[in-house]
């Protein structure tokens, strides 16, 4: 503390408050100028710390440098104008190469890192969902069953043999048409001409060459029938056949005019024109029994 009573400022610009009472008046002046110093350099700091202040220099500076810029603009849009817009070959040469990498990079397919989900087919609203998932296995056509004649049980004393050319005279004439009596007829006659055996002929040695039960020799009679190819009946193949030998019968049966309503022998012996005329008549009943059992 000094002698004069006045109280040491440490934050004073005077110095530190330990500052000797001896300075000489000489140092004063100097303190002075030095306050003077401080006071402008007050004044140009604050005149930075606003660089928005008005100052008349910098308007009149600002001023003209837009006047500048705005010729500057004007005489380069005359000259965009005067160039048609367009920059000269080799301003052109240097953007088409400058753009050229990029459109090349963005041509690149980049593989995708998002993962992939499948996506389902469109559905048919008129398709069945099974139908579309499963396939309809081809179904193979069944093989066609051959159905054999049922062969029917000898009846009225016959055996395999006869019974079965007794079903083949029935069958023949049923696909004729011939009605029941006309059958009777057919298998009566045939039990009296052959026994119902499938007769070859000794005069015909031809006739042997076709299946067969056994070996006649009146003439050439052949068949169940004896019908005898020299007299129109056919050739000697067609007629070793019991379907064909039976629907030569019944044709000429049907030519008689009433036949159905004479007795059996006279129908028969219209078309056979046998020795034994009254031969047929004794076999009626059995080739009734015959014909009922097949037909059933």
């Amino acid at each position: 503390m000094r002698d004069d009573g006045t109280l040491d400022d440490q934050h004073g610009l005077g110095g530190s408050a330990d500052r000797s009472d001896d300075t000489h008046s000489t140092e004063q002046p100097a303190t002075a100028s030095r306050l003077l110093d401080l006071g402008s350099l007050r004044t140009r700091l604050g005149d930075l710390s606003n660089p928005f202040a008005a100052r008349p220099g910098r308007t009149r500076m600002a001023a003209a440098t837009g006047l500048v810029c705005c010729l500057g603009l004007m005489g380069f849009a005359q000259v965009r104008a005067d160039a048609g817009d367009s920059p000269v070959p080799d301003q052109r040469a240097e953007i088409a190469q400058r753009a050229e990498p990029q459109v090349a990079s963005r041509g690149e397919q980049r593989p995708s890192t998002a993962p992939v989900t499948p996506t389902a087919s469109p559905v048919n609203p008129d398709v069945s969902p099974s139908a579309t998932t499963k396939p309809r296995p081809k179904v193979k056509p069944k093989p066609k069953v051959k159905h054999r004649p049922k062969r029917i049980a000898p009846v009225a004393g016959l055996d395999r043999a006869q019974m079965d050319n007794a079903t083949a005279i029935v069958r023949a004439g049923r696909e004729m048409g011939v009605p029941r009596r006309g059958l009777v007829i057919a298998v009566a006659t045939a039990m009296q001409e052959s026994n119902l055996y499938n007769y070859a002929s000794g005069v015909l040695p031809e006739s042997q060459n076709y299946p067969h039960q056994a070996i006649g020799w009146d003439n050439d009679s052949v068949g169940l029938f004896q019908q005898r190819p020299s007299s129109g009946w056919g050739s000697v193949a067609d007629l070793m056949q019991p379907a064909y030998a039976t629907r030569q019968f019944l044709s000429a049966l049907e030519e008689v005019p009433g036949w159905q309503d004479l007795p059996l022998t006279v129908a028969a012996q219209l078309v056979q024109v046998s020795a034994f005329p009254d031969a047929y008549a004794q076999h009626e009943w059995r080739a009734e029994e015959v014909v009922d059992a097949i037909l059933g």
